[in-house]
């Protein structure tokens, strides 16, 4: 490989590698492109010119779509495999344009035909150098984003979310006991995870147990394991999840749905730190992190005799509630383009970005299966994707058409003693602007209003204040 300037990136210069066969070429090239202020890298083989790419990020990729050993094609190919984001530019003949074409489809950035101009290359070369800088400044806001706004795979810059961290990084160091709360869908177990990972406790694996999922007979031996013979098939001693998490968190996921004698038993884990597998006559010593979830209100199931009134205080030691993602409106962008990022390979030619008017529908949306919901939609709506755009026609019709076939206020009634009709339209005010992130033009399309009308009705309330 022929270098033109020295190896190591001069600051500030914008650097292109160039891949050609002729050496003749080669120079002109690197000749041009020197003078306007690019530092340039110069080889016939397209085998160290991938080896370049693997070890050195390009401002600007040239090379030629004829070569004996690997066409520009292939080349190009091989480049998009190490460094997707890679900018490429290919050089052909006059006579091989249908080549050129085909290489813009398998992602070059542009082509320059022979023979070469030097204002073409020029132009071309500013247009991919900046191509690559809005790519690098691109990254770099992902990275910020996720560095600022995520957790533990969890993704928030709203308020309530950031809470929701701050609460999770003060109590991880600790052994405290945690009850996190939120609706099915928000990421409860992601909390749980992030508490566990950024404990002491992280060397060892986070074992979860769901107590809805699996009948309380099952579930006790489940959780506190059996020894031989305590009943018919126990024909070895087994240790419960609580024994095998000894030293780790145990996470019990839905604890609202523990029957009455469950109950009791977590009660004595917190309280004693110690267990009895069925059919032993000893207790065993635990040392157990207990982060439990539930999407139910435990102090309205305590009040009606459901839920015991010395277990829920001992669970709710440090509560952290999630909060539904139609109360943070303002993410949906952010993990949209998480699950754009997640769901990259699940096709070869998976969409990368959301039409605006799509856009627009998934903010409007009120999604009644939060976070997980959303995540399900922008994984089909990329199976049913054309193009590289999420367009409306791919979002679901649940999302298109919220309403469709059902009346909406159906459930709606009048309460005998009457109400309050101002202080509802209050309530209805404050309830769109908080579901649309404080944004008055998706406010007014949520209440059916102009912009002009919720602007006059919040000024009314003095709700805009």
């Amino acid at each position: 490989m022929k270098y033109r300037s020295d190896m190591k990136k001069a600051a500030n210069k914008p650097s292109v590698l160039v891949l050609d066969d002729e050496e003749r070429q080669q120079e002109i090239l690197s000749l041009i492109l020197e003078d306007a202020g690019y530092e340039v890298t110069a080889t016939g083989s397209p085998k160290d010119a991938l080896d370049a790419v693997k070890t050195t990020e390009f401002d600007l990729v040239l090379t030629d779509l004829k070569m004996p050993e690997m066409d520009g094609i292939q080349f190009l190919e091989s480049v998009k495999r190490i460094l997707p984001q890679q900018v490429v530019v290919v050089i052909t003949a006059h006579g091989t344009i249908s080549s050129a074409v085909e290489a813009m489809k398998k992602g070059a950035f542009n082509y320059l035909t022979k023979p070469l101009q030097e204002e073409p290359l020029l132009v071309v070369a500013e247009r991919a150098v900046e191509q690559a800088r809005l790519v690098r400044e691109n990254r770099l806001l992902h990275s910020q984003l996720q560095e600022h706004y995520s957790i533990e795979n969890m993704i928030g810059k709203h308020g309530s979310m950031q809470e929701v961290f701050r609460l999770i990084q003060k109590v991880a160091p600790s052994n405290t006991t945690v009850l996190i709360y939120g609706e099915s869908g928000t990421g409860k177990e992601l909390v749980a995870r992030a508490i566990h990972q950024l404990s002491p406790r992280s060397s060892l694996p986070m074992l979860a147990v769901n107590c809805a999922a699996i009948p309380e007979t099952l579930l006790e031996s489940e959780l506190f394991g059996y020894e031989r013979g305590a009943f018919t098939g126990a024909y070895a001693r087994k240790k419960g999840l609580v024994e095998q998490a000894d030293g780790s968190t145990l996470f019990l996921d839905e604890i609202g749905d523990l029957s009455s004698p469950l109950q009791a038993k977590i009660l004595r884990l917190l309280q004693e730190r110690e267990i009895q597998r069925l059919g032993a006559n000893h207790t065993t010593q635990v040392d157990v992190r207990v982060v439990s979830a539930t999407h139910r209100d435990l102090k309205k199931m305590m009040a009606d005799g459901q839920f015991r009134e010395d277990l829920y205080y001992r669970l709710n030691t440090f509560p952290i509630m999630i909060p539904p993602l139609r109360e943070r409106a303002t993410d949906i962008p952010l993990l949209v383009d998480h699950f754009l990022r997640k769901f990259l390979n699940l096709k070869s030619d998976a969409a990368r970005h959301v039409s605006p008017a799509a856009m627009e529908r998934l903010l409007v949306y009120h999604w009644p299966g939060s976070v997980r919901q959303l995540e399900s939609v922008i994984e089909r709506a990329i199976i049913l994707a054309e193009h590289d755009t999420i367009e409306e026609c791919d979002l679901p019709q649940e999302v298109l058409n919220p309403f469709a076939g059902a009346n909406p206020y159906a459930g709606i009634d009048l309460p005998d003693s009457g109400l309050d009709l101002e202080e509802l339209e209050k309530h209805l005010l404050r309830r769109a602007m908080e579901k649309s992130g404080g944004v008055i033009a998706r406010a007014a399309r949520l209440l059916g209003l102009t912009y002009r009308t919720l602007q006059y009705r919040l000024d009314k309330y003095k709700l805009n204040q």
